[in-house]
């Protein structure tokens, strides 16, 4: 089974890298006005607009980098 609290964005090649993406910030607040309590975003992004994601929305919705789809699935799976 699949976490229904955690969301996920972010683009996976044929080897299970996780790559990054445009609209981290729209995703973002997105997901945390669904009701989201933890999103997972390429390491990439992570590192270069976590800045532009508003006070509010870091602060309650667990934000967590992943590099692969191993760790996507650690992080979802139940």
């Amino acid at each position: 089974a699949i976490r229904s609290e955690v969301a996920m964005t972010g683009e996976l090649t044929l080897s299970g890298e996780v790559l990054p993406i445009g609209g981290l910030k729209e995703k973002l607040i997105a997901a945390f006005k669904a009701g989201i309590k933890t999103a997972l975003i390429p390491v990439k992004n992570y590192e270069r607009d976590l800045d532009e994601i508003p006070a509010e929305v870091r602060e309650n919705l667990n934000i967590v980098a992943v590099k692969n789809i191993a760790e996507v699935l650690e992080k979802t799976l139940l």
